[in-house]
């Protein structure tokens, strides 16, 4: 199965939590370097938009993901835009810095990780979504992870993602919960 991806973080996050169940491709590893349009205004138009441009080009099943950090405060920003709020090049810690800007001040600190997947098996499309919710920290935290890793913090937990690890990260996120409903499904639809 074909994973949209060139993030070799979303590749092992997501190849640990199928626990060896099917083997993953990246772009990679099917010899994409093309730049894969995100234009879409939404999550699930991303995924979608990517999950057509690979399926269209190389055939076979494939699945693509987006995944946004959506601020109470700020309206549901970043959204779409996450990965690239502080500006075009991905970058992380601009990201972050950008946002924690904003957020100085906001008492409402309230904010979810929202993960959508686009499947398309034996051309036809499935969509899943995984949310989880928590809060912006004051401070980044050091650890694993990467994103917005370091200034989220979920829902019970006293810590960021990224002070939390992978192996908690793996088990409650978003993308966690949007690999088990794609897991879950592909379990009763494989042919």
């Amino acid at each position: 199965m074909i994973f949209v991806t060139n993030n070799p973080h979303k590749l092992q996050e997501v190849g640990a939590m199928l626990g060896g169940k099917m083997a993953l491709k990246s772009l990679r590893d099917i010899g994409c370097t093309d730049d894969i349009p995100e234009t879409a205004n939404t999550l699930e138009g991303n995924a979608l938009m990517k999950a057509r441009y690979i399926h269209e080009r190389y055939g076979g099943d494939c699945f693509a993901d987006d995944t946004g950090l959506e601020v109470a405060a700020l309206d549901g920003r970043p959204g779409v835009y996450s990965a690239r709020y502080a500006g075009p090049g991905h970058d992380s810690e601009a990201n972050m810095q950008k946002l924690l800007a904003e957020m100085e001040g906001k008492s409402d600190r309230r904010a979810q990780f929202r993960t959508v997947i686009a499947l398309i098996k034996e051309g036809r499309e499935y969509l899943f979504e995984g949310i989880v919710t928590g809060h912006i920290m004051e401070e980044r935290e050091e650890g694993e992870g990467f994103g917005y890793d370091p200034i989220f913090c979920p829902d019970g937990y006293e810590h960021s993602f990224a002070r939390l690890g992978d192996e908690v990260k793996n088990r409650i996120s978003h993308r966690a919960r949007a690999v088990e409903k794609l897991v879950e499904f592909l379990k009763t639809h494989n042919s």
